[in-house]
């Protein structure tokens, strides 16, 4: 006889697996990234180190880094298969939906390099898969916006870091050492952040056995949702529509009286400041400008009006807050926050797939019924 053991509601604090790769100390205000504080490392190490260090478990030597650097250069060039098909995904629709148009094209990617299903792959072919997916991840994301817009998509530069191709490929501009230093923070601090929504359904896709891309393409469906990762333009939005510091207040109270999300604000896991918007608020605060004053007195504001109305519930900003406003001061278009956001969780995803490829056990809960009691006579 099997034994049912019920959780609450969006298993909020079950224990599903165990991991290596980090976790996430709500109460306390920290994450890590295997043995090191990801802030840390958001601080003083390249989106290259961490992924290493995501993929490998350690950090990379100079020499490992080196070799590193070179083999994500060169998988960041499409297969003319992918190329030629961008055109069509990135104009269908109404409107530009960038993470269904990176479905789409990476969909396509698995079924041009043939990707085996995990299961039948030993680890050095999950790990080149993985390798792949992410480094293509942000030049199909900067082809689509640019096709869109109407312009040529621009190749991916092997001299350039990172965060400065990032940047490159979307504006078609070189960005400044200081733009690219904050962007670059900005994609180590979001690799990974524990067993969020997306993280947990690219392992529940990866239990079965399937390919690398059919996990990384339910996560990201997963991800693209406004309370998750979603939320970046919104939560900018929410400082064009206030408008100014004397509306404030009154924006808040409709808010809450109305019983409508302030995107931007409240954390699922933090009980404390978010430590990412701390180190974002900072990084803004560097970059300087009207916006950053204005988004400032907003945040004090809408935390201390929080506050008063959900006394005790510790409401701060999040991570998309501050990311929001770094991502405007530094070129980015506000369609491509989110599409951000993805080009670094895409290699927490994937590690995470790498991960869960090694447990045989498929994930498989159970729920409750609470429809009508069986046997009803059919007829």
């Amino acid at each position: 006889m099997s034994t049912t053991i019920n959780v609450p509601p969006g298993l909020r604090n079950v224990v599903v697996t165990e991991t290596t790769l980090g976790d996430v100390r709500g109460d306390e205000g920290f994450y890590h990234y295997r043995q090191y504080s990801a802030i840390d490392l958001a601080k003083s190490k390249t989106l290259e180190d961490v992924w290493f260090l995501m993929f490998e478990e350690h950090l990379p030597t100079t020499e490992e880094r080196d070799r590193f650097v070179a083999e994500v250069a060169a998988l960041r060039v499409l297969p003319d298969e992918v190329r030629t098909v961008l055109p069509a995904i990135a104009t269908a629709g109404p409107s530009f939906n960038p993470l269904a148009g990176l479905r789409t094209a990476l969909s396509l990617l698995a079924a041009v390099r043939s990707l085996p299903p995990l299961w039948d792959a030993d680890p050095v072919r999950r790990k080149a898969d993985a390798m792949l997916v992410c480094a293509v991840t942000p030049t199909i994301l900067a082809a689509l916006y640019r096709l869109r817009e109407g312009q040529e998509p621009l190749e991916p530069r092997a001299d350039l870091t990172a965060a400065a191709n990032w940047l490159y490929m979307v504006t078609g501009a070189e960005p400044s050492a200081v733009q690219a230093a904050a962007i670059e923070h900005y994609l180590v601090a979001t690799v990974d952040h524990g067993f969020n929504a997306s993280t947990f359904t690219a392992r529940v896709i990866a239990s079965t056995g399937a390919d690398v891309v059919a996990a990384i393409a339910g996560a990201i469906g997963a991800f693209s949702g406004p309370l998750h990762g979603g939320a970046p333009d919104r939560a900018l939005a929410s400082l064009d529509e206030i408008g100014t510091p004397d509306r404030i207040d009154a924006w808040v109270r409709a808010k809450v009286s109305a019983g409508d999300r302030i995107m931007g604000f409240g954390h699922a896991v933090y009980r404390t400041e978010d430590p990412r918007s701390l180190m974002l608020r900072d990084i803004a605060r560097g970059l300087g400008g009207d916006l950053v004053d204005f988004a400032t007195t907003v945040e004090q504001r809408i935390v201390d009006v929080l506050a008063e109305l959900k006394p005790g519930r510790n409401l701060y900003a999040n991570v998309e807050f501050y990311a929001g406003v770094v991502m405007e001061l530094c070129g980015l278009p506000r369609p491509m926050f989110t599409p951000t956001f993805t080009v670094s969780r895409v290699i927490g995803w994937s590690a995470n797939i790498l991960e869960q490829a090694t447990d045989p056990k498929i994930i498989r809960p159970i729920a409750t019924y609470v429809g009508p009691q069986p046997p009803v006579p059919v007829g």
